[in-house]
């Protein structure tokens, strides 16, 4: 008796042993890691080359740059959200974006292949006119990627990753196909548009006798309701040296003609031309990702960052086009030369559409209130990102004294009056709350 009862103690203590190595086994091979656990290195790194992709690409003036910003910044939050226990998708918040892949229960990812790899494709579907020394950096940064974590994994979990980064990536894409800004880079300026003509209505500037992008207003916004805002109605073309518009004309001509230096460089350094640089949406993702750097922020909140950013200036340009074209308010040159004087030429060339609101503002704006609402409303900060460009770094007291400066270097550049300024900074404001306002998190987090 004492013998079998030794045998059944010690076959109950093996089957507790076993089972016990079965758990084990079990969560080995179901070690799920979160966003949180990477550094930030991946999106940074693909935010760096789209920021040298927009200036070598045709066709990627600061509308459509902004929108390939706004799709990336979803892509990269989508690709890594499974991987972010207190945060949802986007799908059924933002307008009309209804679907993406979802991952399988109880497999591993690794959310560092799978934003890899839904950046290289996102950003190979968006910038399609870049050439093909461009598409090879594409690939080249893929690699250096999928080379340096590879091995973490096995390779189910590798392809598993992959393949949902390339699926969610579709997704993505075929959703902005639809928003009425699909291919933009081919139509920035359409020639089926009638320019409105009339004494006070824009005219051309320069050579381009066709507004850029005189359509895009009409495109859907990420944030439903973001273009619908009415702003406040520009002062009427009055000549009459008493009239309002006279008045804001006269501060950009006296201001124009007694530059400080100080003037001069916030106008150049704000520029950020088409073709030249990477735009003045990209100039608000820089400083998205000087300050990502900063912080030491891991993968889970820079891609919340970029995504925010990224719809911000999307939105921004949207509504600051459409209130552009309903309005068709012609430029300070154009009202100067006819009025104060014949031979003024402004610091700065003038862009080739109506001039409220202000699209540098309307951006600047957002922008501001979108990192102030994440890393607080009195941080100071350095922004470095044209220091290849020869210029010093400029530093700020918060994100509105950037806004603020960005917005008044184009009265400097004599490129807008006050008002547009004035007018685009706030509405840049409410579009970046309209965005701070959306439901990242889940229930209950």
């Amino acid at each position: 008796m004492f013998i079998l009862t030794n045998i059944l103690l010690k076959t109950q203590k093996t089957i507790v042993i076993i089972a016990c190595l079965g758990v084990l086994l079990c969560q080995n091979a179901f070690s799920q890691h979160q966003a949180k656990e990477f550094s930030s290195e991946v999106a940074t790194a693909w935010y760096n080359l789209q920021l040298f992709l927009i200036p070598n690409t045709t066709g990627f003036s600061p509308p459509v740059a902004s929108r390939a910003l706004g799709y990336t910044g979803l892509t990269l939050y989508e690709s890594v959200v499974n991987g972010m226990p207190d945060y949802q998708s986007l799908t059924g918040v933002l307008n009309e974006f209804k679907t993406v892949p979802r991952i399988e229960s109880g497999k591993n990812y690794h959310w560092v292949l799978c934003a890899n790899a839904a950046q290289a494709s996102i950003i190979k579907s968006l910038y399609a006119s870049t050439s093909k020394a461009n598409l090879l950096k594409i690939d080249s940064l893929k690699g250096i990627f999928e080379r340096k974590y590879l091995n973490d994994v096995d390779k189910e979990t590798a392809l598993r990753s992959i393949k949902l980064g390339e699926a969610i990536a579709k997704a993505v894409f075929d959703y902005s196909k639809t928003d009425g800004g699909h291919e933009g880079y081919n139509k920035n300026f359409p020639k089926d548009y009638k320019v409105t003509t009339g004494a006070c209505a824009w005219t051309p500037t320069g050579e381009q006798s066709i507004p850029l992008q005189p359509y895009w207003g009409h495109n859907r916004t990420f944030v439903k309701g973001d273009a619908d805002f009415e702003l406040p109605t520009p002062p009427r073309c009055e000549a009459s040296i008493s009239s309002v518009m006279y008045a804001q004309a006269l501060e950009v001509y006296s201001t124009g003609k007694n530059l400080s230096s100080e003037q001069t460089t916030i106008a150049r350094y704000w520029s950020d031309d088409a073709g030249k640089t990477f735009t003045p949406p990209g100039h608000a993702i820089a400083i998205t990702s000087q300050i990502i750097a900063k912080e030491n922020l891991r993968l889970d909140k820079a891609a919340e960052i970029y995504c925010k950013v990224g719809i911000a200036a999307a939105d921004a340009f949207i509504s600051c086009w459409k209130c552009k074209f309903m309005h068709n308010v012609l430029r300070p040159v154009s009202y100067i030369r006819t009025t104060i004087d014949r031979n003024w030429n402004p610091l700065l060339d003038t862009p080739p559409f109506p001039e409220y609101t202000s699209g540098h503002a309307s951006v600047s704006g957002a922008t501001a209130q979108v990192l102030s609402d994440f890393f607080g409303f009195n941080y100071h900060f350095t922004d470095n990102a044209h220091a290849a460009r020869g210029f010093k770094p400029r530093s700020f007291e918060s994100f509105y004294e950037f806004a603020e400066e960005a917005a008044l270097s184009r009265m400097y550049g004599g490129i807008h009056y006050r008002n547009s300024n004035e007018q685009g900074l706030k509405n840049g404001k409410r579009i970046g709350k309209n965005v701070c306002e959306l439901k990242f998190k889940s229930k209950g987090a």
